[in-house]
């Protein structure tokens, strides 16, 4: 029987390869909203500190001339533009328009001139812009944070592959109400579809960027 070292190896010898940053970045913040740190609300997942590594990138993004980005979940009355996503994640009904738990949390404000997608199903890119905008920019590296690892920080960063942007995935500024799908889908994500690095491994390339 394989232990779990030998799988580890496995998914290294198979899967160990690096992508890298690539030349123009944008930053995204998914689904940073008031229901996953309001713990009244049932999507709440305890996560200050991944929104907090996700505003110390972006301070450095802004300094540099990177675009940020941010998404939210809008849905009409009733849930009616929602599809089955929303007939399956009932909890979802927190982002019918005008709930406060769709609001920004406190501490997270769009700057001018920032954009903002809203979006009904789990990838950033499902039914959205995003591509054409990021390739209107000339964007080759998204750099994801927000929530949640496992749910739509995973779906938008397959459909970043997908897209042919370079996904880069800072493990401090993303996050998940339960360790062990936050853990694992970091443990897919870098193996197959883009790179899971630090924090500071993200500022410092920022920091490599000329101010535009």
């Amino acid at each position: 029987m394989s232990t779990e070292t030998d799988l580890v190896e496995n998914y290294k010898r198979a899967y160990g390869n690096r992508i890298g940053f690539g030349r123009k970045p944008a930053l995204i913040f998914i689904d940073f909203v008031e229901g996953y740190f309001n713990e009244a609300c049932e999507l709440y997942a305890d996560v200050d500190d991944a929104l907090a590594s996700a505003l110390r990138i972006r301070e450095v993004a802004r300094q540099k001339g990177v675009p940020v980005i941010y998404t939210n979940v809008v849905y009409q009355a009733g849930g009616k533009d929602g599809g089955r996503f929303f007939q399956k994640a009932l909890p979802l009904r927190n982002f019918i328009q005008g709930n406060p738990m769709g609001d920004w949390p406190k501490g997270l404000e769009v700057g001018e001139g920032e954009l903002v997608i809203s979006k009904q199903y789990p990838s950033a890119f499902f039914g959205t812009s995003l591509a054409s905008t990021l390739a209107s920019w000339g964007v080759d590296t998204l750099i994801h944070t927000g929530v949640t690892t496992s749910g739509c920080v995973r779906a938008t960063c397959i459909d970043s592959c997908s897209h042919g942007f370079i996904p880069i995935i800072p493990r401090e500024a993303v996050g998940d109400r339960h360790e062990a799908p936050h853990e694992a889908n970091l443990f897919d994500m870098d193996a197959k579809y883009g790179d899971v690095v630090s924090e500071s491994d993200v500022i410092d390339y920022l920091n490599t960027l000329e101010q535009e």
